[in-house]
């Protein structure tokens, strides 16, 4: 029993620094202190966590406390993305959405939206929905196709 304490109590330890830096970074960012949140998300981000993968994905997108860089914004925004993170995949289809750091890509925008609208991101659908407007039929149906198989080999993690 005693060794199941010790257990819980390491690991409650152990993820108290993670969620501080996260929560710190979050309070610089809305106080517009970027370079505060950058140092707080980033070894997070670096460890795997979609949310903090995101956030320094928007911060490279907007220019906000480093050089504007289209490529690495959408480096982190796949890297969250390809975790299941609803943000990281709508952010991921704007980018291509827009060609921003990627060759323009109406077909993987619209798979990353409807990755992202199938788990209730509210904007999502809406931009699919613009997206395919540019699209053919045929393209659609590819998006969609790709957009089962992302959801058959990854699911929701």
């Amino acid at each position: 029993m005693l060794r199941w304490v010790y257990s819980l109590l390491l690991v409650v330890l152990m993820a108290s620094p993670a969620w501080a830096g996260y929560d710190e970074g979050m309070a610089a960012y809305k106080r517009g202190d970027y370079a505060t949140a950058m140092r707080e998300w980033r070894p997070l981000a670096e460890q795997g966590d979609a949310e903090a993968q995101s956030n320094l994905g928007f911060m490279y997108q907007h220019g906000q406390g480093v050089s504007q860089d289209y490529a690495e914004a959408t480096r982190w925004f796949r890297k969250a993305a390809e975790q299941g993170y609803d943000r990281g995949q709508y952010n991921l289809g704007g980018m291509y959405s827009r060609g921003r750091g990627v060759p323009q890509d109406y077909v993987l925008a619209h798979m990353w939206f409807n990755l992202a609208a199938t788990q209730g991101h509210k904007n999502a659908a809406m931009n699919r929905d613009r997206v395919a407007e540019h699209m053919t039929p045929a393209d659609i149906s590819k998006a969609q196709r790709l957009a089962r198989e992302w959801w058959a080999k990854h699911g929701k993690k």
